[in-house]
């Protein structure tokens, strides 16, 4: 699996990105390309600690991540139209490039982390290593850059 943290997955999620523009369009889904950037910026803000969300997750949300843990950073890639967890869902408008923009700043971020060994737990999943860490990373954006047909 690739890993956000390896230097040529980096580049490629990179280069992706700049293929997208305005007036791209989701092959699936509800989300507009500039709610998809948005919402991408929320797993790389959990993994810095940039961000409350599920902070104070329920016992039930966090059974039910870790069941669902290993397919966060294994190679199978996620079906279409997964539901998307009530605390990361985006559904107002978003301006493609104030996103984008966002976005590829949190990836760069995350990226200079890639020799970090001690990682906060996840919220719902728990502990990661940094492997993993950067897998489910790319995993997510590639999953939303298939999305968006690049």
């Amino acid at each position: 699996m690739k890993s956000l943290f390896n230097d040529a997955a980096h580049a490629e999620i990179l280069a992706r990105i700049e293929l997208l523009t305005a007036k791209s369009e989701g092959q699936w889904g509800k989300m507009k390309v500039g709610q998809m950037l948005h919402h991408c910026q929320f797993p790389l803000k959990i993994g810095l600690g940039r961000t409350n969300t599920y902070k104070n997750a329920n016992p039930l949300l966090k059974l039910m991540g870790k069941m669902f843990r290993k397919t966060l950073y294994n190679d199978k890639p996620w079906r279409h139209n997964l539901p998307t967890a009530k605390g990361l869902k985006v559904v107002e408008e978003k301006d493609f490039s104030v996103e984008k923009d966002k976005l590829v700043a949190l990836i760069n971020d995350f990226h200079q982390e890639k020799d970090k060994t001690e990682w906060d737990p996840h919220p719902v999943f728990g502990y990661f290593t940094p492997e993993q860490w950067g897998q489910m990373q790319y995993k997510h954006l590639d999953h939303h850059l298939r999305q968006f047909g690049v």
